[in-house]
């Protein structure tokens, strides 16, 4: 239907959007859903919500795209890089919990090609420490980790549609979130 309406673009208030915004969230089992304008922006949308102060530090794996940490370097973060596991490339927890400092705000975890993170782990240290979690699903719509979508598990979590992704809607971006205040603030 939009490609046979003639539109490239509708905008974030359109039917459409609306729609795949709402179906999206369902799927996730999430309440809530904003579309940005790429993967890279909804990383940043989802920093941005958490009112980070300059020097907070950001845990992000040591693998993954520039984008992952470039947002934290916008919002004026410091980036403090995570060994990841061989054989997965996805965030090793144990290194994860030798990087926390009082300064940690959040973690970045990456699931990245298509293979979730290790959340149980993951999950009990944000908990311990008092950590956000937003999960990079660029690369993982649809996988699963211990019967759970990978994106169901942190506070907020982004994806990227971009043309080279497993689903692709050319250039757009998701956050998707179970908290109110979250989801009013992205949007």
């Amino acid at each position: 239907q939009v490609l046979e309406s003639g539109r490239l673009s509708f905008s974030r208030q359109g039917d459409f959007v609306k729609r795949f915004e709402k179906e999206f969230s369902r799927y996730f089992h999430k309440k809530y859903a904003v579309s940005t304008t790429s993967g890279t922006t909804a990383l940043h949308t989802a920093l941005g919500v958490l009112a980070l102060k300059p020097r907070d530090e950001i845990l992000v794996p040591a693998l993954t795209f520039v984008s992952s940490a470039s947002v934290i370097l916008q919002e004026k973060a410091k980036p403090v890089f995570v060994d990841v596991i061989k054989g997965t490339f996805n965030l090793d927890p144990k290194d994860l919990e030798m990087k926390i400092t009082p300064k940690s705000k959040a973690i970045i975890v990456v699931h990245l090609y298509g293979l979730p993170a290790e959340m149980t782990a993951i999950m009990k240290i944000a908990r311990r420490y008092n950590l956000k979690v937003i999960e990079d699903c660029a690369q993982a719509p649809g996988a699963k980790y211990v019967g759970k979508y990978a994106g169901s598990f942190g506070d907020l979590a982004c994806f990227s549609f971009q043309q080279t992704k497993n689903m692709t809607c050319g250039e757009v971006g998701m956050v998707i979130t179970d908290n109110e205040v979250r989801y009013r603030r992205c949007a």
